[in-house]
């Protein structure tokens, strides 16, 4: 097999933010505030018993809303299905730190399926799920705001006050309630403290690397989209579904559509279904090329 490199072009690309933070961090107003910037059919995956919906109206806010009760990986990446197959441009998910420790997430899910006290074989058997549930947040067709519980500490801040120095606490928030590494999931993380100021503490936008900004507002989503707007146009999800639901598919052709999407990492990119039903683009494109091969068998085009 001959390897060649090729020259490097930049493609356009869609938001992929993390907001992390203490209680009363504004994690919340903030997602919200950025992702009414970024599109105009906004999703919120709200695992915070509706407390996103009390920003209805707020900065002229209109959005729609999913409460899930459980929060499996898998439900994570059917949820993301349906939010493409309805054409959301942007999704928050409020907060992921559910996935990980919330009811059925992923510690749930490796305690359930671990054999004889074995803890290793019930994270052999998940991972699977989680990979499958990180690759959606990535290939989501639309741009992708998460929110990151952080665990909580309080650190003693000296102020001056009336001329005099004073030593306040101050809650602080800690490592994000997530596993091991999802940093890498994400364009950019945005830490928040309880005075609403956000930290930029990992960007891919060179302009915000290391930024500090003071009660983050539309600019800054407006700054995001334009930076990764800016490149060529390529085809995505969606293209590629249509693709495989085309009248005119073959089962050869579907082969070839499958190395595609293959090669760009699109195998479980959350699609819809002819009927649809939530699923992932790889499965798809393999379902459809089944329907195919009876007709292919009796010699049909």
């Amino acid at each position: 097999m001959t390897i060649t490199f090729t020259p490097a072009k930049r493609s356009a690309a869609k938001a992929r933010i993390a907001l992390t933070g203490p209680s009363g961090a504004g994690k919340t107003y903030t997602a919200l505030t950025l992702a009414c910037a970024l599109g105009k059919k906004v999703a919120v995956i709200d695992t915070e018993r509706g407390r996103a919906s009390l920003y209805v109206g707020i900065n002229g806010w209109a959005f729609d809303v999913l409460n899930p009760h459980t929060f499996s990986p898998n439900s994570l990446t059917e949820a993301l299905g349906a939010a493409s197959g309805a054409g959301y441009d942007v999704v928050v998910i409020d907060s992921l730190s559910h996935y990980w420790s919330g009811v059925d997430g992923m510690q749930e899910q490796a305690d359930k399926r671990a054999r004889g006290g074995n803890t290793f074989s019930g994270w052999k058997e998940v991972r699977p799920d989680e990979r499958r549930m990180f690759d959606a947040l990535a290939s989501y067709s639309g741009h992708v705001i998460v929110t990151l519980r952080t665990k909580t500490s309080y650190v003693i801040e000296e102020q001056v006050k009336n001329g005099r120095t004073i030593s306040v606490p101050k809650k602080v928030g800690l490592k994000p309630d997530q596993r091991e590494g999802v940093e890498y999931e994400f364009d950019l993380i945005g830490d928040l403290d309880t005075d609403n100021a956000l930290t930029v503490s990992k960007s891919r936008l060179p302009m915000l690397t290391g930024a500090v900004i003071e009660k983050p507002d539309a600019s800054l989503a407006a700054t995001i989209g334009d930076w990764l707007a800016e490149g060529e146009d390529t085809p995505g999800p969606l293209l590629y579904r249509a693709e495989a639901l085309d009248d005119g598919a073959t089962v050869e052709g579907l082969r070839k559509l499958h190395e595609t999407v293959k090669g760009l990492g699109l195998l479980n990119a959350p699609v819809t279904d002819a009927n649809g039903t939530p699923t992932v683009l790889g499965a798809l494109i393999v379902a459809r090329g089944q329907t195919l091969k009876p007709a292919a068998a009796n010699g049909a085009p």
